[in-house]
This record gives C-alpha cells, structure tokens and sequence, in this order.
C-alpha cells in the first residue's frame, strides 16, 4: 500500500491544479487564432463587460466600460447565443472607435428584415468575444465571457458553476455572467477575489447572490460587504 501513496498524492496534486485552473483561469486569451502573441491585462486593466436584458427579453444592452487597453483604438466583437432545436445565432460588430472608453449597443435577440421582427424564444445562454486593436488595426487583445439567462427561475448559476443568483422575483429576465473587470474604488486586494460575476436585470430585484463561502462585495453604484441585489460580485477568499 505504502508504494502506492505517492502516485495518489501526485494525482490528487493534479486534481487540485487543475481545479485552480478552471476557477481562476484568464479571461484575457493570450494568443490569437493564429498563434499571435497578445497583451496578457491584469484584472485593474480589463474593461467592464454587461448585457442587460430588457423587460420582454428581447434584447441585450450591451456595454462595454473602463477601457483602458494601452494603445487601443478600434474594437470588434461578435455575440453567439443558443437557440433550442436551431443552430447558434448571433451578431457582430468590427472598427469600433472607443477612444472615448466605452461602448454600448443594444443586441436583437432574433432577427429583422424590411421592418419585420422576429425574436427567437427560449434563449438561455450564449458567449461574447471582443478583440482590441491599435490605430493601425494590428490586434493587441482578446477577451471573452459567458452569459445565462432566465426567466421564472429560483436560481441562476454562472456558466462555470462557481456564483449563482437567487431573484427574489423570478417573473423578470436576468442574467449572469462573468463581467471580466471591476469597477473602481474596491475596498479589498483585487488579487485575492473569485470574480467578479454580474447580475443585470431589467427590474429591480433583492435577491441573493451564492458563493461557497468567503466574505462577499457587491457594487451597485458603490462597493458594499453585501450579497444582496443586483450588481457586480466579488468573493474575497
């Protein structure tokens, strides 16, 4: 038996960093599709990323905020989501000017033609990617994060299984998702967190925000030791 146990503590060594890996990886992709070396951003450097969803679920309002990406001028992004029974959908935009640190767009969750609307039912979640690139186009960075979104649900866990949202009223749509930046001002070591995770809505809401345990902020126009409410999330181990 004793010969065994250093095969077993080797495995369980592996477990545990590949468990670190899944929960702490980057969200900031460090190469591009074609093996091109990409900006690596620290969490203070990467901007803040929301979808919002309106009343009658609909649309996204996207935001894109505190960008601070050194030499970035243009932005691209393209938004997939999933809908039951049919291929992924999605949209796009490319050259973006954010010289001005922000963006947003609103996101049809569907499609138009000559003034025809059509919305496609059942969206529950989908993934956006955004690349930043200097004056000159060339490529310095890509980000990407998940989205769910419910409606009439009790719970409403993150795409990786780490943070989940109770609502206090299930009627309206929300969504969570991993929103890659914070804002500033935090109250805590912006090294020592799990997150930050959103929950945006297009109602109020009072619900509670779930993490394993560890002390938990929230940001709703200011930082909080809170796991109540819409926001942004924190989870300092």
């Amino acid at each position: 038996m004793k010969k065994f146990m250093p095969i077993f503590i080797f495995c369980l060594g592996v477990v545990a960093i590949v468990a670190v890996y899944f929960v702490f990886r980057p969200k900031a992709v460090v190469k591009s599709d074609d093996g091109q070396d990409l900006m690596k951003l620290s969490l203070q450097e990467l901007p803040i990323i929301s979808l919002t969803p309106t009343s009658d679920g609909h649309y996204l309002d996207l935001k894109v905020e505190k960008i601070k990406i050194n030499k970035a001028v243009y932005m691209d992004f393209q938004f997939l989501y999933e809908v039951p029974g049919k291929v992924a959908q999605g949209s796009s935009g490319d050259n973006i000017d954010i010289t001005s640190g922000s963006y947003k767009t609103s996101i049809l969750l569907g499609s138009e033609s000559s003034g025809k609307f059509r919305y496609d039912e059942g969206v529950e979640k989908g993934g956006l990617t955004l690349w930043f690139r200097d004056k000159d186009k060339k490529l310095l960075a890509k980000l990407e994060t998940d989205f769910v979104m419910k409606k009439g649900a009790n719970e409403i866990v993150s795409s990786d299984g780490v943070f989940k949202y109770m609502p206090r009223e299930s009627k309206n749509f929300f969504v969570v998702m991993e929103t890659l930046g914070i804002p500033d001002g935090y109250p805590f070591d912006p090294m020592k967190i799990i997150g930050p995770y959103g929950v945006f809505s297009s109602s109020d809401d009072n619900g509670q925000g779930i993490f394993e345990d560890g002390k938990v902020y929230v940001y709703d126009q200011g930082w909080s030791e809170s796991s109540k409410g819409l926001g942004i999330y924190a989870l300092l181990k």
